[in-house]
């Protein structure tokens, strides 16, 4: 292990230095260094080149867990240990995020509010039976763009989606017109969202009850009773937004349609599904 971290950081540090540091011997480090790799030191090295390959198809956003998930979808036999000591020895790392701070929403009106129907159950055992709905912002140049997104609580999968420059209900009924327009669901879809005027408002309801599904709201101020979308709100932070910085809403929009309809729905595994993309769980749950 002295040996490894040396021949690491040779390029660092002097070797002598290192040597004297860690109490060996620079010839002692030589000679290990001549001798031919060991089979385990072949496969580690052979591991290690895989694991930066899926590491920089990801962009830095997988953490061992999905690296060790996306490596057992290739075939690869290792332990999820075996990959979270390489990732830790050549400091490979998921990105980090800053501290989640969900938002809450302003329900200060006097439009009707709909039961809460989930009770904080967030269990669907098919598609289309219970979605999420929830509004998030973006810091551009030119000032904030609002992203509406509505999530298959069953797939995790993203199924509707709108941008604008403002907040207006126009915003979270395009999105939810979209879900319905794509996934035809059947009578009796629940549909759970804060309790923001946007979802309250009479367009948005009235087109719910034209597609035959059933309001849900959150209770006041509880983020967690809709915590499935805040943490889709969350991953989409952390492995997007507060990695850019975009001058234009128009960058931004890219960017975002660029994450959710080509990265996040068909490539990224989500641990909730037993690391299948949203894609793959719809695939299987609907075939």
């Amino acid at each position: 292990m002295k040996f490894a971290f040396i021949e690491q950081h040779a390029s660092t540090w002097p070797v002598n230095v290192m040597c004297r540091m860690l109490g060996v011997s620079r010839s002692g480090f030589y000679d290990w260094r001549s001798r031919a790799p060991s089979a385990r030191t072949t496969a580690n090295l052979a591991l290690l080149q895989d694991v930066r390959r899926l590491q920089a198809r990801h962009h830095g956003r997988y953490g061992s867990p999905r690296i060790h998930a996306a490596l057992r979808a290739e075939g690869y036999q290792c332990s999820r240990g075996r990959v979270e000591r390489l990732m830790r020895r050549h400091r490979i790392r998921a990105l980090a995020g800053r501290r989640f701070r969900p938002c809450t929403t302003d329900s200060r009106h006097y439009l009707p509010i709909a039961p809460n129907l989930l009770a904080q159950c967030f269990v669907a055992t098919a598609p289309n039976q219970i979605w999420l709905a929830d509004i998030t912002y973006i810091a551009t140049g030119e000032g904030w763009l609002y992203l509406a997104a509505v999530l298959d609580l069953a797939t995790r999968k993203i199924v509707g989606w709108s941008m604008r420059d403002h907040m207006r209900t126009e915003l979270p009924l395009a999105a939810m017109m979209m879900a319905a327009q794509r996934q035809r669901p059947a009578p009796g879809l629940i549909c759970h969202s804060d309790r923001g005027s946007q979802y309250a408002a009479g367009a948005y309801v009235d087109y719910l009850s034209a597609i035959r599904a059933v309001p849900s709201m959150s209770r006041t101020g509880n983020c967690y009773d809709n915590a499935p979308m805040e943490s889709f709100f969350h991953t989409l932070k952390v492995e997007l937004v507060h990695q850019c910085r975009w001058a234009t809403q128009s960058e931004a929009r890219q960017a975002l349609f660029g994450y959710i309809e080509g990265y996040y729905n068909r490539h990224r595994m989500h641990s909730a599904l037993g690391y299948l993309t949203p894609e793959q769980a719809e695939q299987r749950m609907t075939g």
